[in-house]
């Protein structure tokens, strides 16, 4: 019984002293790492807003271990970015060969767009080379903005001839129309073209008018059959009936067609 109690003891003696033991050297390093973590910090550099450590101050980029200075050009500022050039160039001025940033020189008839590293041509001049040469515009003409700046468009009844706007000749019985090629006029409704003018269709009895861009330009009605320029009369058998078209005929169900007759299917 004593034994175990000597052993209980010794036990409890020997976990004190490691506990001692590891408090003590807890505390000798706690101030060491703290004082290495500082020394390790560069010269132009500061401590992180968040997750620890350390980075490089504004206009400064890591090197090995070091903060070294960005050479900003004139006309530049820092980004203080960990990629590209480290620094872009004002408003106003375009990089030059990753080196420099010279300012961007805006021809006449021009501005400095948003960007502030290039220019557009002002409305009513275009892109030509490297400048912007006012449009010219012809009477019956008007501006349009183009992807290199102004063009010039025909107004509406007329049409481009060479650097001109001349007036559209349109036939009597004719409108004009919005296509951007063929005709620039359309035959009004019931009018067909023939020769550059718009002739009347002529309809014949028992038909309407058809507004199809092909054929004749009518149909005939219900219960009637085309037949040269007329519409002639259908005779629908017994045990037949007009098809859908209303132009034909076809036998009932059961029955089949035979020699112009609806007989029933043996």
């Amino acid at each position: 019984m004593d034994r175990r109690l000597n052993l209980r003891s010794i036990g409890q003696v020997v976990a004190t002293l490691l506990l001692v033991t590891i408090g003590t050297l807890t505390a000798f390093a706690s101030p060491a790492m703290s004082q290495s973590t500082t020394a390790s910090m560069p010269e132009n550099a500061h401590a992180r807003s968040y997750g620890g450590g350390w980075e490089c101050d504004l206009s400064y980029r890591l090197d090995g271990d070091t903060c070294v200075a960005i050479v900003v050009p004139a006309n530049a500022y820092p980004t203080n970015r960990t990629y590209g050039a480290g620094w872009e160039c004002l408003h106003g001025f375009t990089q030059v060969d990753r080196a420099s940033c010279v300012e961007v020189p805006v021809p006449e008839g021009a501005y400095l767009d948003d960007s502030g590293n290039r220019w557009k041509c002002l409305r009513g001049y275009t892109k030509v080379d490297g400048g912007c040469n006012k449009v010219l515009l012809p009477d019956n003409a008007y501006l349009e903005d183009g992807s290199y700046g102004s063009v010039w468009r025909c107004n509406r009844g007329y049409e481009v001839k060479g650097e001109t706007c001349s007036a559209i000749a349109v036939p009597d019985n004719a409108f004009l129309n919005t296509s951007s090629h063929g005709n620039p006029w359309t035959c009004e409704r019931g009018y067909f073209e023939e020769d550059g003018k718009c002739m009347a269709v002529d309809i014949p009895e028992n038909a309407y008018l058809d507004d199809t861009s092909y054929g004749s330009g009518w149909k005939c009605d219900r219960g009637f059959f085309v037949s040269g320029d007329t519409c002639v009369a259908i005779e629908v058998p017994p045990n037949a009936h007009l098809d859908r078209s209303g132009n034909r005929w076809e036998c009932h169900r059961n029955f089949q067609r035979s020699k112009g007759r609806c007989v029933l299917n043996n």
